[in-house]
This record gives C-alpha cells, sequence and structure tokens, in this order.
C-alpha cells in the first residue's frame, strides 16, 4: 500500500515495514520547514502503530538531501527580525525530527542513493543503522558559506571518531561511502542496483523479531551511552532482569533450547 504526500512518498509492506521516500528532487530534498513538519507528523504516528516494525527512510533523485533549503532561510531575512525567529523554529524543529528518530520504538535504516550534505548527513547519522550505494557521498560543508553545521555536529559527533568528525566539520570536504564506512557513518556499501534489496533484506530479517525485544534493546541502547560506565551497567542489568520477565524472552529460550522457531506476542 502507498500513499503519495507530494514531497513525501510512504508506502508499506505485508512485513511489518513501511517506506518514507522524500520526493522533492527541485530542491534536492532539502529539509525545508514542511518536510521536517510532514516527517515529525508521519514518524510520531507510525511510532503508534504496532503493525509497523521497521522504518525505511530513502529518497527518489540523486541527492538523498542537500541540508536545509538555502532559499527559505534567505527569503526569512526579509522579516522584520531579519529572519531570527524563523531560524529560531528551524533549527529547533530539524532537532526535534532528529530526536525523534532516536526516541520512536522502531529502528529506522536510511537508504541513501546520492549526496548526503549538512542537515543530510545529520539525518543520515540520526538514523539507527544506514546502508549506501557506492556512488553516495557525504559532507557537512556549513563552513565554506559561513555557517557552521553546528546542529549536524551533533549527530556527526556521536557516531564517527572525533578526528574525522572535525574534519569533515573544518573543510567541508565530500567523502565518498567506503571511507563513511570506515568512519562508522554508515553500516554498509552496496551497487546502486542492489541497494534497495538489501535494505529491504536487513528492514525484513529486523522485523522478523519480537517488536517489543527490540523496543527495549533501542531505547536502552540510547540511554546508556549517555551514562558513566558503572551506571550503564547498573542501568541495563535493571533492563534485562525486566526483560527475562516478559513473555517473549520466555518464549524465545525455550525455542532455542528446543530448537524451533518463536512464536512472538510481543508481550
Amino acid at each position: 500500500m502507498s500513499e503519495n504526500l507530494e514531497i513525501l512518498i510512504k508506502e508499506k509492506t505485508d512485513h511489518g515495514v513501511i517506506r518514507f521516500t522524500m520526493n522533492d528532487s527541485v530542491s534536492k530534498n532539502a529539509l525545508s520547514k514542511k518536510l521536517i513538519s510532514l516527517l515529525i507528523d508521519e514518524l510520531r504516528s507510525v511510532s503508534l502503530d504496532e503493525s509497523i516494525k521497521v522504518i525505511v527512510l530513502a529518497a527518489n533523485g540523486n541527492v538523498f538531501s542537500a541540508g536545509h533549503d538555502l532559499k527559505e532561510i534567505t527569503s526569512a531575512r526579509n522579516n522584520k527580525d531579519n529572519g531570527e525567529s524563523f531560524f529560531k523554529d528551524l533549527f529547533n524543529l530539524c532537532s526535534e525530527l532528529m530526536q525523534l528518530i532516536i526516541k520512536i520504538p522502531q529502528p529506522v535504516i536510511a537508504e541513501i542513493n546520492g549526496i548526503a550534505t549538512a542537515a543530510g548527513c545529520q539525518l543520515v547519522a540520526s538514523c539507527d543503522l544506514a546502508l549506501a550505494s557506492s556512488e553516495s557521498q557525504f559532507a557537512t560543508p556549513g563552513v565554506n558559506i559561513g555557517l557552521f553545521c553546528s546542529t549536524p555536529m551533533v549527530a556527526l559527533s556521536r557516531n564517527v571518531n572525533k578526528k574525522s568528525a572535525m574534519h569533515m566539520l573544518l573543510t567541508g570536504d565530500l567523502i565518498n561511502s567506503e571511507k563513511a564506512k570506515d568512519i562508522g557513518l554508515i553500516n554498509d556499501v552496496f551497487q546502486k542496483h542492489q541497494l534497495t534489496d538489501e535494505v529491504n533484506k536487513l528492514a525484513e530479517k529486523i522485523a522478523t523479531k519480537s517488536s517489543m525485544t527490540v523496543k527495549i534493546g533501542k531505547k536502552a541502547f540510547y540511554d546508556q551511552a549517555e551514562m558513566d560506565l558503572s551506571k550503564a551497567y547498573e542501568y541495563t542489568s535493571m533492563i534485562m532482569s525486566e526483560n527475562l520477565l516478559n513473555r517473549d524472552a520466555k518464549e524465545g529460550i525455550d525455542a532455542f533450547l528446543n530448537k524451533r522457531s518463536p512464536d512472538w506476542k510481543n508481550e
């Protein structure tokens, strides 16, 4: 089942996977206020749908996303406050989207077949997993136009090592997919014609797991990453103890010991 929302196409499969495809090639899938708001609304809605196990975020055209819409930003300078309130609203809204991706229970997989720059690169870094075509490139080029990529830096610096992040931020240079994989920005690289099939395989594989267990694990992963070592172990020990009391954990262990497939009830 597919639904065309003009700049965002939504397609749900029978395997519990939903695919959102950014569809504004004229603006190079720029993260305009409209597109950001649409993504937030759709992700919030999907987060409450227990039939959806995995989310894929893709894009039409040869640019995954060029980042914020610079024409929209420039136009806002004509406002009485020179755009200040618009700029604050825009970056707060974009930050809300990036955090929402992390907070929703379903894993979000970015499928990149093209260029992802600035907030587009931030979007890739914010997703739980990311697969890219060999032709894809990534950059945080704000420094080249006098606007440091400060908000993209948040997601970038939480995914790649500090030296690699600073090199991208200070030079604005494009890096290829293999380099992006090496520094941890993406998970894997495939030929263009293989990419969607590989993303679907990964999404469908994850969708076969207990969604309750995946939900617990995703939340715990991001929560513990913000804690010191002893606190992280204390927290995750509690999480695992509680997880074991759930029906699916008992079912999964029993299925493993008796060499059969588990019957997940997501409870």
